[in-house]
């Protein structure tokens, strides 16, 4: 009895928390819609080096909405960690004074959360642009480089499988990484 009782505890102590299982609300799933389109962009080598990396737009999509729901979560935890600083440096009032907008300023908490979360949320976005715009240039100086010196050498020199069919995927991630 003592087993049983103790193993239900265990599965129980190990199953994930609900938080854990969540899933990307709809605006993490917008944004991740954009960043892939935007990713994958208009020409026959970026679409190639999209490819490459997610196999499908749905994997993308998938694996940009769980990004992006970690980055606003992680921008709001640390905007709420911030506030509680500078509201503990420089004082209640002066606090209130700063942030809050209602007639006593109880709601200064929650605007100086709202401000720092987003403005951590959009230097997060620009950084995803920016790996994407990076994607992009990589993706066309491959390109580039296979057309001048031809698919069997290009294949030869960034290939690492026998028939060298994954070599644009590897030209391409050893550029991003350079950078």
């Amino acid at each position: 009895m003592k087993r049983i009782t103790v193993a239900a505890w265990l599965v129980a102590a190990l199953a994930l928390p609900a938080g854990a299982l969540a899933e990307p609300s709809d605006n993490d799933t917008r944004a991740a819609q954009k960043q892939c389109k935007s990713e994958r962009g208009k020409t026959k080598a970026t679409r190639e080096a999209f490819k490459a990396k997610y196999r499908s737009m749905s994997r993308c999509v998938r694996q940009k909405a769980a990004e992006e729901e970690a980055e606003r979560e992680a921008a709001r935890k640390n905007a709420a960690k911030e506030c509680k600083a500078e509201r503990t440096e420089i004082g209640e009032q002066a606090f209130a004074d700063k942030y809050g907008t209602n007639k006593n300023g109880r709601n200064a908490h929650g605007k100086c959360v709202s401000a720092k979360a987003k403005a951590k949320k959009a230097e997060m976005d620009a950084a995803d642009e920016r790996a994407a715009a990076e994607l992009k240039n990589a993706a066309k100086a491959c390109d580039a480089e296979r057309t001048r010196v031809g698919e069997e050498a290009f294949a030869e020199q960034y290939g690492a499988n026998e028939n060298g069919r994954n070599a644009f995927g590897r030209c391409v991630s050893g550029r991003t990484h350079e950078a």
